[in-house]
């Protein structure tokens, strides 16, 4: 009876302690208990997130590490997910660096009496307007066979899972698929326009719009490549909503090759996708090699037919132009390269690239990643700020700083830092950006003025002032750091 009681009052002690214990640990700040890879406390560096107006209003968070080291040394709200947005575009660039080589493919052959059987392998650089390649162009424009025969692979759809229905005409949401042309875009550029006296300038297309003046004026625009200049007219008054961007010049139907010019009095470059289809990519290939384009079926005979890869653009020419400017199309196109390298060849999958990636690449990164596409147009993305920073440091550990810091955005140099992150003596933070409506991102290396390197992840998530004032926090907010680390 005696050993029964005393029995019982231990695990009435043992329980109350228990339950103490974790009152004691959920009562605890967030951003001291939300690492558990953090090891230094920065109590200056709390205060200035909890204390912000404008980031108490949304998710933060934020982890630093050393870059020479193995782990963060500080994380404030570090363990949570966030849409990461375009910061997925540094998990492509993983996966790129460790399946491509030096090159990229640029398509697979092989000929047959005096046909030549060529297939595409995702490269994104055929007449590409920023990083064109013209290997495939030249290998397909000077083969002695007689005929050239696309042959059509398997692919992932046009558009990724989650992406914005409606973004279909802005430049930053081309299609994807196994052999690009023209980077999917058609480019239009707007001279000033000149008094119109009623004659014609012999310009494909005269977009009309009013003058300061009020005196009728036409804007002559170009159009590249031409094939596209007879589908593009003036945009109907029922198409001129006030809800517009102003920036907004060309507007194209869903689901069809028409485009529409607003009015406008000044000069301009825009670029909108196009509907891609096979038929439509023969007749371009076609026009552009002057040379005829069928379609047939990729049978090759085995041990009769040798299949090769012609190897096209160097991969840090894609790697630069992809992170510097956040361009989606070539960060999509990159994980399709990437599905030639793995498994069978008998399609292009951004869904093993990424199976393998996880299964086979980053492992031992804090937390698993949520990764659905190749550039982060995808809210379905999720990421902890502590993995992006633990696949920084991985980065820097495995490529030379100097080659890794010169793919990324450089503060107040090339792509989307180009406004901030610089001093007299030049850039501080190379990166990359991540942004959404609602959501901005940054992700990358700092150089404190101690002269130490820092990889961080910091996150912003359901943000709703205006970006401007976002930025601005941000960019203060890492300015401390720099100056006192």
């Amino acid at each position: 009876m005696l050993r029964s009681l005393c029995y019982l009052v231990l695990l009435t002690l043992g329980t109350t302690q228990l339950s103490a214990c974790a009152q004691s640990a959920s009562d605890k700040p967030a951003a001291a208990s939300a690492s558990a890879t953090a090891s230094q406390p920065l109590p200056w560096l709390d205060s200035l997130l909890a204390a912000s107006p404008i980031l108490r209003q949304h998710q933060v968070g934020l982890s630093l590490a050393y870059a020479d080291s193995t782990r963060p040394f500080y994380g404030y709200q570090d363990a949570r997910y966030f849409t990461p947005a375009s910061t997925m575009k540094l998990f492509s660039l993983y996966a790129g660096l460790h399946l491509l080589g030096d090159s990229l493919p640029s398509l697979r052959y092989f000929s047959r009496r005096d046909t030549l059987f060529f297939q595409g392998t995702g490269d994104p650089t055929l007449l590409h307007g920023d990083v064109p390649s013209r290997r495939a162009y030249s290998f397909l424009l000077n083969r002695p066979e007689r005929t050239l025969a696309y042959c059509d692979i398997a692919c992932v759809t046009p558009f990724g899972p989650s992406w914005t229905w409606d973004d279909y005409g802005y430049y930053f949401q081309p299609e994807r698929g196994p052999f690009p042309i023209y980077g999917h875009t058609v480019r239009f550029y707007a001279t000033l326009p000149v008094p119109n006296k009623g004659k014609s300038s012999g310009s494909p297309f005269l977009g009309r719009g009013a003058a300061p003046d009020g005196a009728r004026e036409v804007s002559r625009i170009r159009v590249l490549p031409r094939f596209f200049a007879p589908l593009v007219g003036p945009a109907p008054a029922e198409m001129r909503t006030p809800g517009l961007d102003p920036d907004t010049h060309i507007l194209r139907a869903l689901h069809e090759n028409r485009f529409y010019v607003l009015p406008t009095a000044k000069k301009w470059v825009d670029e909108t996708p196009f509907v891609v289809s096979r038929g439509l990519m023969l007749r371009l290939l076609g026009d552009t090699l002057r040379r005829a384009t069928s379609n047939a079926a990729w049978h090759p005979r085995p041990g009769q037919d040798s299949i090769r890869t012609l190897n096209g653009l160097r991969v840090d020419s894609l790697y630069r132009r992809m992170l510097r400017v956040s361009d989606n199309f070539l960060a999509e196109q990159l994980l399709l390269m990437c599905s030639t390298k793995i498994g069978r060849h008998d399609s292009l999958s951004t869904g093993r690239v990424i199976r393998y990636a996880r299964k086979n690449l980053l492992t031992g990164l804090p937390d698993p990643v949520v990764w659905v596409d190749g550039s982060g147009l995808s809210r379905l993305n999720l990421a902890t700020p502590r993995t992006l920073t633990g696949l920084l440091l991985r980065l820097h550990q495995e490529l030379p700083e100097r080659r890794l810091l010169s793919l990324l955005a450089a503060g107040g140099g090339q792509g989307t830092l180009r406004k901030r992150y610089h001093d007299a003596a030049g850039p501080w933070v190379w990166g990359k950006t991540g942004t959404l409506t609602n959501n901005l991102n940054v992700c990358g290396y700092l150089r404190t003025k101690s002269g130490r390197l820092v990889a961080f992840s910091f996150m912003n998530n359901n943000h709703v002032v205006e970006s401007g004032a976002m930025r601005n926090e941000v960019e203060r907010v890492l300015r401390q750091v720099r100056a006192r680390l």
